[in-house]
């Protein structure tokens, strides 16, 4: 590959210290830009950034990403629903109709309900306000220990711990590690309350490619949603996109709990990552395996 592929980390928050902003992704950013090819070369060149408003409270980026060199979108969705305006849902749905790559994440309860506003891919969020999970049998919390949530919300663990994944069959190219005798990715990061993702009515492009599972009630759980490319008949080869129940998969704090955590999370960190660092290299070569999956096309 001659020239690297450009990714754009971006929050849907404006830069804000005591709060999940772009600088807490760092680790992720930093193990993307060390990715590189037989030569040397580095793969992927990554932006990070908050959200930045023009006069009309538009993201002076996120607007006009169609326009734009970027080749992905890596969005984390840390707001509870007024992170993304009309003219930013048209921008990433235009570059996601020329071929760039989505990846959308979020967490519990309405945290990052924005995404409900983009096409494709936003329908793959559910939450407790705005596009609910049909299965109303999930309409109740499931992490009991902190009240002040409500669903959805799924308690895969504590932050600073790993979670056992189940990839789905067969088994998709984004949950591949060969460094694993299963041949699959294992382990995720943990979290308290995770968010819910689900297949949208009537797509039959997506498919959820793995689940996870509630420590406190031991109901599984759908963590990954993957939405094939379509051919549009003017448009061309579309983007890919995934959908994920939290972006605590990615923060710096769930890969190291010595990297600190906005004074808003309470819960008390476990301490099996600073014990068995090893299994992160599950979610690092998934990272690997997403950057090079959501490439475009052409």
């Amino acid at each position: 590959m001659s020239n690297p592929i450009h990714i754009l980390l971006q929050t849907t928050i404006p830069s804000a210290e005591d709060d999940w902003n772009i600088d807490r992704f760092s680790l992720l950013a930093d193990h993307l830009a060390s990715i590189k090819n037989e030569s040397g070369a580095r793969l992927y060149e990554v932006t990070k950034r908050n959200r930045e408003t023009n006069a009309q409270g538009d993201d002076v980026v996120l607007s006009e990403l169609h326009n734009s060199h970027f080749h992905q979108l890596w969005l984390f969705a840390v707001e509870v629903g007024q992170g993304l305006t009309t003219n930013d849902c048209s921008g990433i749905t235009r570059f996601y109709q020329r071929g760039g790559g989505l990846l959308t994440t979020r967490d519990h309860q309405d945290l990052g309900a924005s995404l409900c506003t983009l096409g494709g891919i936003g329908r793959a969020h559910f939450f407790h306000s705005n596009n609910l999970d049909p299965d109303q049998s999930r309409h109740v919390a499931d992490d009991h220990d902190t009240t002040s949530i409500s669903w959805p919300n799924y308690h895969s663990g504590s932050n600073g711990n790993y979670q056992k994944i189940t990839p789905t069959e067969p088994l998709h190219e984004l949950l591949r590690n060969e460094d694993n005798a299963s041949g699959a990715i294992e382990y995720f990061p943990a979290h308290p309350h995770e968010g819910s993702v689900g297949v949208p009515e009537g797509q039959d492009r997506a498919r959820v490619i793995a689940t996870g599972r509630s420590q406190t009630t031991g109901r599984d759980f759908n963590l990954i949603v993957a939405l094939e490319r379509t051919d549009h008949p003017e448009r061309g080869l579309s983007g890919r996109a995934i959908a994920e129940s939290s972006f605590h998969h990615f923060v710096d704090y769930n890969w190291d709990t010595l990297k600190g955590c906005p004074s808003f999370l309470l819960e008390p960190p476990g301490d099996e990552i600073h014990r068995d660092p090893a299994k992160l290299n599950d979610v690092k070569t998934y990272v690997r395996n997403v950057a090079r999956w959501l490439t475009p096309a052409k």
